[in-house]
């Protein structure tokens, strides 16, 4: 895991935040350390639902996103399969293009 950091802020409702405050009292953490936790937990996940998966390619596909991007969301492994993938949708498409 890179240990570069980018500062971030943003607004979330009072008892979400109360919500991680209590709980870094209670692990002995600070605020920063359970949101983080919270977020990386998060996108772990939503990651893994394959209706945003689907929705993460189509992006890919679409150039809506960078190759790097897709890689940070999905993996080195299932990029890799999505890039092949839209290689071959391209190479169809201009196969078609050419029949016409």
């Amino acid at each position: 895991m890179s240990t570069d950091k980018k500062r971030v802020q943003f607004r979330a409702p009072n008892r979400l935040i109360d919500r991680a405050d209590a709980l870094a009292e209670v692990l002995g953490e600070d605020r920063t350390d359970i949101l983080v936790t919270a977020l990386r937990e998060y996108l772990r996940d939503a990651t893994h639902d394959d209706a945003l998966t689907q929705e993460i390619a189509d992006a890919y596909y679409e150039d809506e996103i960078t190759y790097e991007q897709l890689k940070a969301l999905v993996g080195a492994e299932e990029a890799a399969n999505f890039r092949v993938l839209k290689q071959q949708l391209d190479d169809d498409f201009v196969d078609e293009v050419a029949d016409l």
